[in-house]
């Protein structure tokens, strides 16, 4: 039942100059996380045009989801895929100097979610045309929020977009721009890591500077945590496992001579072992604690989970090289190395199989060389093609198994 390669590409070339035009004007009018209004709009609106049943709004506040439903015949129960896009941009100020460049001042899609967005819609077109070549049904979701812990992942979890139809399998993709363009990226297992954070409180006694034996200097204490937070990882984790326990903050005081009463350090856990992840928040509140009680000072822990690890199942992984191989050539599929980068894709994973990969979007000849989440990220917009060739044999040969 899988589409060939040659008429699946010339129908992708035929449809291109309108998946970027839709990118285009995403990225001219950027929202950010829970504020999608008009993208979610625009997504439905494109939707409905093309014919997409079933489209239902305002999941998770702005999310958007759809169904297809193949017309070829089956010999038994069919199957339902999950096509997830991101749609929010980030509080960035771009400064870019392109036709579509952001017209609202201080938010910018910088990290791709633009493309997938555009991408998705363009997979949606090519299956729907498609449909009499597949059983079973595919759910377009766009989701809200990637950038935004808690994120909208989880919230349209939990508003039921895994059911009705019941999804047993999902795929996404991500542009890389670390990756050169032509290059498509597929790693079974943890990919990506988990992301927490953690905020502690020290409460001391302020007074001069000058006089330090009447005080409990906060900074100090907070110092001491400081440095001792970093044996956790290189003392007590397996070192088999990777984590990263990162202080990004430290505010205390304000005057040069004069000691505080309170200081306040911010930081981040990146994990991939869920038992590694359990284990450094343990050792964060007794460290932590600990130091502070021993420096007469008090101290408590905010522990907040945030995303889990993102795992691709080992068969799903398989079935996303194997499409990627015939898109792009089978020495162009790698392995990426995993990141400590975090992503709400992860909750859907929890819950089925699935897999998400990287499309390689960097070209430097075009001097597109900028990195996601900086103020002149941009990608060539060639990598769609990829990207949506990729999904669309993805998505036909798992309903055709």
């Amino acid at each position: 039942m899988v589409v060939a390669g040659t008429r699946l590409r010339n129908d992708i070339d035929e449809i291109m100059p309108g998946v970027i035009a839709d990118r285009r004007h995403i990225h001219e009018h950027p929202e950010l996380g829970f504020q999608e209004v008009e993208t979610s709009r625009f997504v439905a609106e494109r939707l409905q045009a093309l014919g997409v049943e079933d489209i239902r709004t305002g999941i998770a506040k702005t999310g958007v989801t759809g169904l297809i439903r193949g017309t070829a015949p089956s010999n038994g129960p069919t199957k339902t895929v999950l096509l997830r896009a991101d749609m929010d941009a980030l509080p960035i100020r771009e400064e870019n100097e392109v036709d579509y460049r952001s017209v609202a001042d201080g938010v910018m899609h910088a990290c791709g979610h633009d493309g997938h967005t555009a991408m998705l819609l363009g997979v949606s077109r090519l299956l729907l045309d498609q449909r009499d070549r597949f059983a079973g049904t595919v759910k377009v979701l766009f989701q809200p929020a990637e950038e935004l812990p808690p994120g909208g992942a989880k919230p349209m979890i939990e508003a039921g977009v895994l059911e009705d139809p019941k999804v047993d399998a999902a795929f996404g993709m991500h542009l890389a721009q670390e990756q050169p363009l032509g290059v498509i990226g597929v790693r079974a297992g943890a990919t990506m890591a988990a992301a927490d954070r953690f905020i502690v409180h020290i409460k001391g006694k302020g007074g001069h500077g000058a006089r330090p034996q009447s005080t409990v200097d906060p900074i100090v204490v907070g110092a001491q945590i400081v440095v001792a937070l970093q044996t956790i990882v290189g003392r007590e984790v397996d070192p088999t496992k990777a984590a990263v326990v990162t202080v990004g903050a430290f505010q205390g005081g304000e005057a040069f001579n004069v000691i505080p009463d309170t200081a306040e350090l911010r930081g981040t856990v990146r994990t991939f072992d869920p038992e590694v992840r359990q284990q450094i928040a343990e050792r964060i509140q007794a460290l932590v604690t600990g130091i502070a009680t021993s420096m007469r000072a008090e101290a408590t822990v905010e522990y907040r989970y945030g995303y889990p690890a993102t795992v691709n199942d080992p068969e799903m992984a398989e079935l996303v090289r194997a499409a990627a191989a015939e898109v792009v050539g089978p020495d162009r599929v790698i392995e990426p190395p995993q990141t400590m980068g975090a992503e709400d894709m992860s909750y859907f994973l929890e819950k089925v199989p699935g897999c998400y990969y990287i499309v390689g979007s960097r070209n430097p000849d075009k001097g597109l060389v900028w990195g996601h989440h900086h103020p002149r990220f941009d990608f060539d917009e060639e990598a769609l093609a990829n990207g949506i060739e990729t999904l669309v044999t993805t998505t036909l040969r798992y309903l055709a198994d």
